[in-house]
């Protein structure tokens, strides 16, 4: 198991997501990052899909009561082992009472610590996404205990490691689909939607980023209609909202874009200020 000695700025347990259940409005959660998750999974020698730790801009402080392997993957953190500075994308052999901390954020914004064996926590609807009132906690709190399983055989390489394209985390160009509305778009809103350089707001979170800049508006709402991770409304005050894992699963805004998957992890990973250009590309 592991002890949360201080539980960091927002952190939770997430998987792929909860399937299945969006016509009762639950929402699909998992991993804002999948790209990152995947790959702290695949080094540790989990499946893809297993739980990780999402950990947001700063970091938790654990202590282990087993001995297992790590890996911390996605945003660098500055994360230390015992104090000891360690690497991301790498192996991490962890025994028993070791402490792991981070500190600076260096880049990126999220980070994932996937355990051998994947966390054992709390599962509803076949998923172990912690979300507001669908599982007990939407976060990890200080004095949880996060149970894992304990590794027996242990790997005699503590410095493996694998090498990541981490050019995602300093893009600005945003790869989408046209969304069901985007043609009822005039012709300079089009061209002012894919020219202009757009500002991520304080007002962005798991589910949701919204854009400062404003575009020319004139569109009616729309019968309420489905939407998905990645889908970009536009309001009737002409701003633009991206809509991200936690999202509600219908709205009644104009749905002008549609994000690649691909483009979700990458914008999950910036924050306020960050600009990003969306990119048309062939359907």
């Amino acid at each position: 198991m592991i002890r949360v000695l201080s539980s960091g700025l927002y952190s939770s347990i997430q998987d792929f997501g909860r399937l299945g259940f969006q016509k009762f409005g639950v929402p699909y959660s998992g991993v804002m990052d999948r790209h990152s998750a995947s790959f702290a999974n695949a080094i540790v020698g989990n499946s893809k899909e297993l739980p990780v730790l999402e950990i947001t801009m700063q970091g938790p402080k654990l202590q282990f009561e087993y001995n297992t392997s790590i890996c911390i993957s996605g945003a660098d953190i500055s994360a230390k082992l015992n104090n000891n500075l360690i690497g991301n994308n790498r192996l991490i052999v962890v025994e028993k009472g070791d402490v792991l901390s981070f500190g600076k954020l260096i880049k990126g914004f999220r980070a994932y610590i996937a355990v051998f064996g994947g966390f054992k926590t709390e599962k509803v609807m076949g998923s172990y996404s912690m979300y507001h009132n669908i599982t007990s906690k939407s976060r990890i709190e200080k004095h949880d205990i996060l149970e894992i399983e304990s590794q027996k055989t242990m790997s005699t390489n503590k410095n493996a490691s694998i090498k990541t394209n981490e050019a995602f985390f300093n893009l600005k160009k945003v790869e989408v689909f046209k969304g069901p509305e985007f043609n009822q778009l005039s012709e300079d809103q089009k061209s002012m939607l894919l020219k202009t350089e757009f500002t991520i707001s304080k007002d962005s979170n798991r589910m949701a980023y919204q854009l400062q800049e404003v575009l020319q508006n004139s569109l009616d709402p729309i019968i309420t209609s489905l939407v998905l991770p990645g889908t970009v409304q536009l309001t009737p005050s002409g701003k633009l909202i991206v809509l991200m894992r936690d999202c509600q699963t219908t709205g009644g805004y104009p749905r002008v874009l549609q994000l690649k998957e691909s483009s979700i992890n990458s914008l999950s990973q910036k924050f306020t200020g960050n600009s990003i250009k969306f990119e048309l590309v062939n359907e």
